[in-house]
């Protein structure tokens, strides 16, 4: 069956190389099911969510551009934010995101796709969430916009284009590519009435 299983290998000991406001970057030492003993280091994360909010009516979807320091690039994005409010249901925490970064509200949610997003080197699992029946609503209060998101540049993009930059790798954020991707797949597949339920299951996260 194509289904990603719970499996958690044992970890012999940790060794925190170095902590940071967000993550955390470990080594374990973890032992195989034959015995053999490696090491892995890794940063922990507490989580994301993202936003693809989509106005049929017009068929265009809402994006970033945001600069991404790591990588030396003004990226464009959708929006999206960590989990790191303790206990905040995961699509409250995408709209307030998408209230946030895009000052958007949505009637109807739905789940899109769920994403490790470098599993080989961060523990980061991320939702994303199809906003649709879109509206203007103001900012979150005491919410203050700094860093980064202070020179974000806010627009709307057709989807047909979006996917034709994604496609010829003019758009890289691996939460855009998967967000446009997996629109264009529910879409074309006459899937878009049976997405998951914005409090689907979500077993990574226990």
């Amino acid at each position: 069956m194509l289904k990603d299983e719970a499996l958690s290998w044992e970890v012999r000991s940790r060794t925190v190389l170095g902590e940071g406001r967000v993550s955390t970057f470990v080594d374990d030492e973890i032992v195989a099911p034959s015995g053999e003993v490696m090491t892995r280091q890794y940063l922990t994360h507490p989580g994301a969510v993202a936003v693809v909010a989509w106005r049929e009516d017009e068929d265009q979807i809402m994006v970033l551009r945001q600069y991404r320091h790591p990588v030396r690039m003004e990226l464009v994005e959708i929006p999206a934010g960590l989990l790191d409010l303790d206990g905040e249901d995961y699509v409250v925490a995408a709209q307030r995101e998408l209230a946030e970064e895009a000052e958007l509200a949505a009637e109807r949610w739905d789940v899109l796709v769920d994403v490790c997003t470098t599993p080989g080197a961060c523990e980061e699992s991320l939702r994303i969430y199809l906003a649709r029946d879109l509206s203007a609503t103001s900012r979150p209060d005491g919410f203050v916009i700094e860093g980064e998101e202070a020179h974000m540049i806010v627009a709307w993009a057709p989807r047909a284009d979006l996917v034709d930059a994604v496609m010829a790798g003019r758009c890289q954020s691996p939460t855009l590519v998967a967000g446009v991707l997996a629109l264009e797949v529910a879409r074309l597949g006459g899937r878009l009435d049976d997405l998951r339920p914005p409090d689907a299951e979500w077993p990574i996260r226990g």
